[in-house]
């Protein structure tokens, strides 16, 4: 005995009616009239087209906060996540950056220093 493919007749589920494709040019002029700049090389600038539209400028990025990415080439191939409160994290990474030495190191010498502070 054979069983029916659940998937040998779709014909039911297909669109009826399909997708016609919108000339290149009503979708340019419909961008222009909207203000949408030109990705474009050559184009005009966000502000130009803004101030020919009418519309506003985009605000400029914001300015990124917090820290600087740390890249350091070292034989740490384990990550560990851990739950800690804002100061302590603060603590780590300006411990970090005064010593200039990784996040990993930084752990690694802390526990050092606790082992022998258990063993006291």
């Amino acid at each position: 005995m054979s069983r029916a493919n659940p998937f040998g007749d779709l014909d039911d589920f297909g669109s009826d009616n399909a997708a016609k494709p919108v000339p290149a040019e009503a979708i340019e002029k419909i961008a222009e009239s909207s203000g949408f700049p030109s990705r474009k090389a050559g184009g005009a600038t966000v502000s130009e087209t803004a101030s020919q539209t009418g519309a506003r400028p985009s605000p400029p990025p914001a300015p990124q906060t917090g820290r600087a990415p740390r890249r350091h080439v070292t034989g740490r191939n384990r990550q560990i996540n851990i739950k800690a409160t804002e100061e302590t994290i603060d603590a780590l990474y300006r411990i970090a950056d005064d010593m200039r030495l990784p996040l990993g190191a930084v752990l690694e010498q802390a526990l050092m220093a606790l082992e022998r502070q258990l063993e006291e």
